[in-house]
């Protein structure tokens, strides 16, 4: 049975969908105003594998993960910009789809837009209002009253009077309590607005992730996920706002993922060690780093670093080169004892790390079969593709993967232009393909010759390029970047 680590109970509890067979889930997405970081990919990848398995294991998936397309950040980038909040947003909206497909990351079921959704946030604040949860300050600002709300901290752990002796409460006169946030903020020359009951104005953040979820999923559902970060006040104020309007239990189970490290300090703008994803797929495969991701524990801190996306190349190209010769075998996914690994992995909170050793089980086994049992490693080939296919990787080919084919330079690196959706190359180095082949012939023909001389010199220059010549015992040769 499928077990999932729920934040708010603090343990692991057997899944069970609200509605059998189906189930509702809920990722704090994007805030579009820059290019996305490498926080974000971890995001997408993770609920993009977990969203894989539960449709491997025959869950009917509604998947949902909002835009925030108006909050204080972004207006106040537009405004350094000089153009419109809807001209910025739109850009970066793109951007974002272009990042999220290169790193294979399917599009959610529904992808909805706090600005498309003003008259249901209205909406729910008035509610709000009217059941005595909210009200407006003096200064026009409408706020959710955190004193009418019991269970307030039972997610984060946080005790409101420890909160309120806390320095980093902000101290606003207008409130009645230091911890009550705004729902509606009145409008302020040159931002944008919309007509309200309490005057023009526009939301806070949180309740917007409050009304495009219930308005997606209803007003109880499955799993809420997002980044550790979320948890506190973001996510401890959708329940408060969305269980305050509804009167019903808001999620079954929170998934909080853990933090990037950047060589295991806290990624930050503020330190100097913040990386865009458009920056890591200018080094690195798009593959590779989807690999990487799933290679640590969902709820484990990652850490970024020259290193660890090297081990992670290494590793993926093993399994690669596992497939090479046999590029024309389809994934087929069988009941044996790989498939029942991967599952208890899998089905042990979504451990990826376990299940990518299973990956590993098969390619040795593969290798060990190939010659003395070739249709027993054929159908074990078969049986990699499927499972690497449930998380998202091997799902290049073998040799546009290993030789460096489209979108992926000399050395296995990627880059991204900003024309369309689609990963290209651009910048590229040293041997193309066709050169690579012209030295391998060279150098074919010098040992029939017996010209072991130049035929090492050959070989040498093509390492000193980043090529790798592989002599196989039929006198076929195969290469790969490294």
């Amino acid at each position: 049975m499928l077990k999932i680590y729920n934040s708010l109970s603090r343990q692991k509890e057997p899944f069970q969908s609200i509605e059998p067979g189906k189930v509702s889930l809920y990722v704090c997405g994007m805030t579009v105003y820059d290019y996305c970081h490498v926080g974000h990919a971890r995001v997408m990848v993770v609920f993009d594998s977990v969203v894989r398995y539960l449709r491997h294991r025959g869950y009917q998936v509604t998947y949902v993960r909002n835009i925030t397309d108006i909050d204080d950040k972004i207006i106040r980038r537009a405004q350094d910009n000089g153009e419109t909040v809807g001209a910025l947003t739109g850009r970066f909206i793109v951007e974002m789809h272009r990042d999220a497909d290169a790193l294979g990351v399917l599009r959610p079921d529904l992808e909805p837009r706090a600005m498309a959704a003003m008259p249901q946030i209205i909406s729910m604040i008035r509610m709000l209002i009217a059941k005595g949860f909210a009200y407006q300050a003096g200064n026009g600002d409408v706020y959710y009253d955190v004193s009418t709300f019991p269970a307030y901290g039972r997610l984060s752990g946080k005790q409101l009077d420890d909160l309120r002796a806390g320095e980093r409460v902000a101290v606003d006169e207008s409130k009645d309590d230091p911890l009550d946030f705004v729902l509606w903020k009145m409008a302020k020359p040159g931002e944008p607005q919309w007509e309200s009951p309490w005057g023009p104005g526009r939301p806070g953040w949180h309740i917007e992730c409050s009304v495009m979820s219930t308005q997606c999923l209803g007003d109880h559902f499955d799993i809420h996920g997002g980044g550790m970060d979320l948890m506190f006040p973001h996510h401890e104020n959708e329940i408060a706002q969305s269980e305050a309007a509804t009167g019903c239990r808001f999620v079954n189970v929170w998934m909080h993922n853990g933090f990037v490290n950047i060589d295991n300090e806290k990624m930050s703008k503020s330190l100097g060690n913040f990386f865009t994803v458009r920056d890591v797929l200018q080094r690195y495969h798009p593959e590779v780093v989807r690999y990487f991701i799933l290679s640590s524990h969902y709820r484990s801190p990652l850490n970024y670093s020259d290193q660890s996306l090297e081990n992670a190349k290494a590793a993926l190209d093993r399994l690669y080169r596992t497939l090479r010769d046999y590029s024309d075998v389809e994934a087929d996914l069988v009941q044996d004892e790989y498939l029942a690994k991967f599952q208890d992995a899998m089905d042990d909170d979504f451990n990826t790390p376990v299940a990518i050793a299973v990956l590993f089980d098969l390619a040795r086994d593969i290798n060990r079969l190939r010659d003395n049992d070739p249709r027993m490693a054929i159908r074990l080939v078969r049986q990699l593709k499927a499972l690497a296919g449930v998380l998202g990787i091997l799902t290049c080919d073998v040799e546009e993967y290993l030789q460096g084919g489209p979108g992926v330079t000399i050395s296995g690196k990627v880059a991204v232009t900003s024309e369309d959706d689609s990963v290209v190359a651009t910048g590229i180095v040293g041997l193309s393909v066709e050169d690579v082949h012209a030295l391998i012939e060279q150098r074919l023909a010098a040992r029939v010759a017996k010209n072991w001389a130049e035929a090492d010199r050959i070989r040498q220059q093509l390492d000193a390029q980043g090529v790798v010549l592989e002599d196989k015992p039929n006198g076929k040769t195969e290469w790969r970047r490294k």
